[in-house]
């Protein structure tokens, strides 16, 4: 029989908590994997690491770990915030040890138990922390530089121009796509990377429609389209790039290597706009868009990577006379930062902004307007120096 007990608010009986059931390996793994498919992979797989150096340390400490208490998270938390690399750097950003109570908390709801990291001692300590670091500056925040259009238009063009071998015309092809689909799309490298043809559709008169079918703020698949249109000259005109490396894709679908090489060795100068004309039978839909280029010219059948993506932008960047410290500061989220950076600089409001970028918060493009658009919207700019 089922134990009762009083509710004090309401004097009303109800159940007492079950004792958890002794479950079969094959019903935990497939619970499990339930469990983690409510994130995106990257943070299903952070959950996973997290809560297993947790429970190590709190093996090796003689804590317990399930239900662990609030003081417990407190120790790990300030134990390794005190950590220092060779250097004498912190070892761990408050990014880092935010990260781990949202792992311990979620693992603890998991199995029904109170979230240690809802105490007041947590929050505190974790407040306590952060000040700690910004007083020292240790570990502050870096987000990735954005690319203004401008830059885009110039990297762009830079590789065009040192298309002078049908390997630097491979990558160019694909590279330029990649930053100004990334940039015009407000693209995070996940979903640049999760592209497929069969999502991007050649419009008649928007240009390009790219279906997003999963973010990381959209979990549940209800995807979005984020459109991409024809541009006044053929040059930036992402309809064009797009069809030049579809030709190319095309090519190697027919004829490998060699089909590429023949595109690619004596091409059609791309002088006026490619976009018009019919729209080839793609033969194998589900194929990812973006592609690794290996070293002798082959284009993999995989999906480019989000680090490939990291680095095709600096290597672009590079090559296209950026400074070194301009360089050093991009990455694959600095095209999205670009555009609504340079959004802003053009007047959008932040809901048209946000029909692009899929931010559901407004609140959260202030951080690229504080960050890297300080004059837009500053009473500054109103006083006559």
């Amino acid at each position: 029989m089922t134990e009762i007990v009083l509710n004090d608010a309401t004097n009303l009986p109800v159940p007492a908590q079950s004792e958890p059931p002794v479950l079969s390996p094959d019903a935990e793994a497939r619970i499990l994997a339930a469990l983690e498919q409510r994130h995106a992979p990257s943070t299903a797989l952070n959950y996973r690491n997290d809560w297993t150096k947790f429970t190590e340390w709190c093996s090796i400490r003689g804590h317990v770990s399930m239900p662990a208490h609030p003081h417990t998270v407190a120790d790990f938390l300030t134990e390794h915030a005190a950590l220092r690399t060779e250097t004498g750097d912190r070892a761990y950003a408050t990014s880092s040890l935010t990260r781990w109570v949202a792992s311990i908390n979620y693992w603890h709801r998991a199995c029904a138990r109170p979230a240690p990291g809802h105490s007041q001692v947590v929050k505190d300590t974790l407040s306590g922390l952060r000040r700690t670091y910004a007083a020292a500056g240790e570990r502050p925040t870096k987000r990735a530089a954005p690319l203004d259009l401008s830059e885009v238009t110039h990297i762009v063009t830079a590789m065009r121009d040192g298309g002078t071998t049908w390997q630097t015309r491979l990558r160019e092809r694909r590279d330029s796509l990649l930053i100004l689909l990334g940039f015009l799309g407000a693209f995070r490298r996940s979903e640049l990377s999760a592209l497929d043809l069969q999502d991007i559709e050649c419009h008649p008169t928007d240009g390009l429609h790219l279906r997003v079918r999963r973010s990381k703020s959209d979990q549940f698949g209800e995807g979005m389209v984020k459109a991409a249109p024809v541009a006044v000259g053929h040059a930036m005109c992402p309809p064009c790039l797009y069809r030049r490396w579809l030709e190319v894709l095309l090519a190697h679908e027919a004829d490998g290597r060699p089909g590429v090489i023949r595109v690619l060795r004596s091409p059609v100068p791309f002088t006026a706009h490619v976009c018009h004309t019919p729209v080839p039978t793609i033969p194998n839909p589900s194929a990812p868009v973006f592609r690794p280029i290996r070293v002798n010219g082959n284009i993999g059948e995989t999906a480019l990577s989000g680090p490939a993506i990291h680095a095709a932008i600096r290597r672009a960047a590079r090559d296209g006379g950026l400074s070194p410290t301009k360089v050093s500061k991009l990455g694959g989220h600095s095209l999205r930062a670009g555009f609504v950076t340079q959004a802003f600089r053009n007047g959008a409001q932040a809901h048209e902004i946000m029909r692009q970028t899929g931010h559901s918060n407004p609140a959260t493009l202030e951080i690229y307007a504080r960050e890297h658009n300080p004059l837009t919207g500053n009473a500054v700019t109103g006083f006559d120096l």
